[in-house]
């Protein structure tokens, strides 16, 4: 067959076609030579001389199909009702949706063939000419051309207007019946029936799915608005059933069913763009509406710590918006920071600070399990629960006593990283915990100071349990608050590594020159800026002559390695092992340096006043008294009076007997005070104005002019890593500063400050 155009009988191939198109339509069978030869038949009328027949083609298919659907509705849809309508006075029509299904079942299908034989005609001539979306906004052409459509594209769109806009609102309106039906059988409807009403509605969808923009127009306007609000009416209806029979928790569990069920039921039947607002639709009628009620054992629930309650309660209130929540987060923070009172408030004796930490860490995990069991780890939960524990941690026992928890902590550590019988595992474990409670603790500043003083008792005592140990804490510490929190720390880990290295270098000089101290000897050489030492002020002591020999070696070996440097002897903070011979049975005794030298004094005597022990050693009052004291206590030492004035007379123990041959003698020293503790708060204090006067000029410094309340908040913004400075300590600090004439008021403004070059 030749593909030359040439000049054809439109009629001649339009009666062809048409029995063709006939049967495509309604899938009867089409023979493969008869299929073939309507292709050419479209292609001939297409490429017709002397004028192409596509438009006439076009016109004489669009007819076609109006007749062939107006056919369908009024002889295989409407046909059965009309009969049906004879015998039946109530007008049910209930095989309306049956019928309409099965044709368009069938015409849908048959279209896509009908489409697929005009290929030609569309590719060719439709295509070509169609309307950008340009044209079509600013209607720049005819009608006519706006009505061109691809066949397949036509069929549907004929279906829209001679079968749809007939049936739309019966078609709704036994679908929302069947809807309702498989409702009030809890999904038992049949499948058949099932499988009829989905496909009624997606062909809502499909007859529109050919256009770009807007093709769930018709399905949201015919259907989706009713169905909606015949879902929100159902809803309605059903909340208010439940609440008249149902406790809350009754409730929610009925709702958490309906809620799936619902869901399930919109898969089944709706198309995908329909399921997120039927699902908003149920959410707002049964829990939104009804938040009153549902909070109404919010309380309860939480105090009690009903978890299956709270599971539901979540579950149900999760969809909606985070405001909404805020009555059960709330009451969720409240219950935990309660809890957390009750467990620390009334802690007292000498292990308050294991007390405190460990039952913080306590209420913290069993809410952290609870938010993970519960809440499915849901940050508004994890948020209420640091917010808490914060709160907790923070508290204040009153305006004017200071918030303890950062010592108690600080203490902690210090329990946990001396020596001890715990392993290192289980102590490991435990300080990776403690830092869960140090996060919290807003004023880490007094922490630090804490913290490095009792590093610094252990490490100058040598009562660590772990080098490893101490290293690990402080590496976590550095990555909780920075480089500069631990600065300071390191420095002092850096002095005890040198000073092992300078006492091994000074025994090998001893060695090499062939010198004997008589004595055992290890010193630490400690910066005077990076341990907190307290006051440095030298105690007056007359050093005994045992040990005046080794000071003085060292003294002239230290000075040779290092020109300029000065060494301030800290006798206070030394301690010795002294061999007693003098009783039957020898025995070791670790004691601090004036100890040592009391007990020296009585080498040559037996007996001897305590003005005759101050004088010889030069002790103050103070010094005297704490150091005497334990060794009377102790019984080395016996005394002629209970009050130690300066004719006491202090005698040498001749019977003195121990189980032990090695033991300690401890010092009041060592043991911390009330006063040691209110100075390292008033040292934090101070720390605080020097940093906020530094922070302060730094930001005027690139600022130059800035209002007061901008610069609070920069200040704030600056000092929240270390502690929360209150105003009026940042008030103080600009007038001080204003005086020292770091920065000034401006001339135009009095909240505002100027940076003094």
């Amino acid at each position: 067959m030749s593909l030359k155009p040439k000049k054809v009988d439109f009629d001649e191939i339009w009666k062809r076609l048409r029995c063709v198109l006939e049967k495509v339509i309604t899938l009867q069978k089409v023979e493969r030579a008869e299929w073939n030869t309507s292709f050419s038949d479209v292609y001939m009328l297409c490429v017709a001389q002397p004028e192409p027949l596509a438009d006439r083609l076009y016109s004489e298919a669009k007819h076609f199909l109006e007749v062939h659907v107006r056919e369908m509705l009024t002889q295989k849809v409407l046909a059965e009702h009309d009969a049906a309508n004879a015998n039946n006075t109530n007008n049910s029509r209930p095989d309306l949706l049956e019928r309409y299904y099965t044709t368009w079942m069938v015409y849908s299908q048959g279209s896509k063939f009908v489409n697929q034989l005009f290929i030609y005609l569309n590719q060719q001539h439709i295509k070509k000419q169609k309307i950008t979306d340009s044209e079509s906004f600013y209607g720049s052409l005819s009608n006519d051309a706006a009505e061109q459509m691809e066949i397949g594209e036509l069929a549907l769109d004929i279906w829209r207007i001679n079968m749809l806009e007939h049936l739309a609102l019966e078609l709704v309106r036994h679908i929302l019946e069947g809807i309702a039906a498989d409702r009030a059988s809890n999904g038992a409807l049949d499948s058949h029936r099932v499988e009829v009403i989905h496909g009624v509605i997606h062909s809502f969808v499909e007859v529109q799915e050919y256009k770009k923009t807007g093709s769930l127009k018709l399905y949201q306007d015919l259907f989706e608005g009713p169905m909606l609000e015949a879902s929100g009416a159902y809803y309605t209806n059903e909340a208010n059933k439940l609440l008249q029979r149902c406790s809350v928790s009754q409730y929610m569990q009925e709702v958490i069913k309906i809620l799936e069920y619902e869901s399930r039921r919109a898969q089944k039947f709706l198309h995908e763009s329909s399921l997120l607002k039927l699902r908003k639709q149920c959410e707002e009628k049964f829990i939104n509406d009804r938040l009153g009620f549902i909070y109404s054992e919010c309380r309860d629930m939480v105090s009690d710590e009903r978890r299956q309650d709270l599971r539901n309660m979540y579950i149900v209130l999760k969809p909606i918006p985070d405001n909404l929540k805020s009555e059960l987060i709330q009451t969720f923070l409240e219950h935990i920071k309660n809890e957390g009172l009750e467990t620390v408030f009334a802690l007292k004796g000498e292990n308050i600070h294991i007390a405190f930490v460990e039952n913080m860490l306590k209420v913290h995990h069993k809410y952290q399990e609870l938010i993970a069991d519960v809440f499915e780890n849901d940050s508004l939960f994890l948020s209420a629960l640091d917010k808490a524990c914060a709160s907790v941690i923070n508290r204040r026992p009153s305006e004017r006593q200071p918030c303890r928890s950062a010592e108690y902590v600080a203490k902690y550590c210090d329990t946990l990283l001396k020596k001890s019988k715990t392993c290192e595992a289980e102590i490991d474990q435990k300080l990776t915990n403690n830092i869960t409670i140090f996060k919290y603790i807003e004023d880490k500043d007094v922490y630090q100071k804490f913290y490095s003083r009792l590093l610094a008792k252990r490490l100058i005592h040598e009562q660590s349990q772990s080098m490893d140990a101490e290293e690990g804490m402080i590496n976590r510490l550095k990555q909780a608050c920075g480089y500069e929190f631990t600065n300071k720390l390191h420095r002092m880990f850096t002095d005890i590594s040198v000073s092992t290295d300078l006492n091994n270098k000074f025994n090998n000089h001893l060695k090499d020159h062939d010198i004997d101290l008589g004595i055992n000897l290890s010193i630490k050489v400690l910066q005077a800026g990076a341990w907190p030492l307290g006051s440095t002020q030298v105690i007056p002591f007359a050093v005994p002559q045992e040990f005046e020999k080794s000071i003085k070696m060292f003294e002239d070996y230290y000075h040779n390695l290092f020109s300029g440097r000065k060494l301030t002897w800290l006798h206070h903070m030394c301690h010795g092992e002294l061999k007693l011979s003098h009783v039957k049975k020898s025995y070791i005794v670790t004691m601090q340096t004036y100890q040592m030298a009391i007990i020296l004094l009585f080498e040559t005597c037996d007996t001897l006043s305590c003005r005759e022990i101050q004088n010889t050693l030069q002790l103050n009052d103070d010094t005297f008294q704490k150091h005497m004291q334990p060794m009377i206590e102790s019984k080395l030492l016996n005394a002629s009076s209970e009050n130690l004035s300066g004719d006491t007379r202090i005698e040498l123990n001749l019977d003195y007997t121990n189980k032990r041959t090695k033991f300690k003698i401890s010092s009041a020293l060592q043991k911390e005070t009330p006063q040691e503790v209110e100075h390292t708060i008033n040292s934090v204090d101070e720390d605080r104005k020097l940093f906020l006067q530094a922070a302060i000029v730094r930001i005027m410094k690139a600022r130059k002019v800035l209002k007061h309340n901008a610069l609070i908040q920069e200040v704030l913004s600056l000092s929240k890593v270390s502690f929360t400075p209150n105003i009026a300590m940042i008030k103080k600090c600009v007038e001080s500063l204003i005086d020292k004439q770091y920065i000034e008021r401006t001339a135009n403004s009095g909240d505002e400050y100027s940076y003094m070059a």
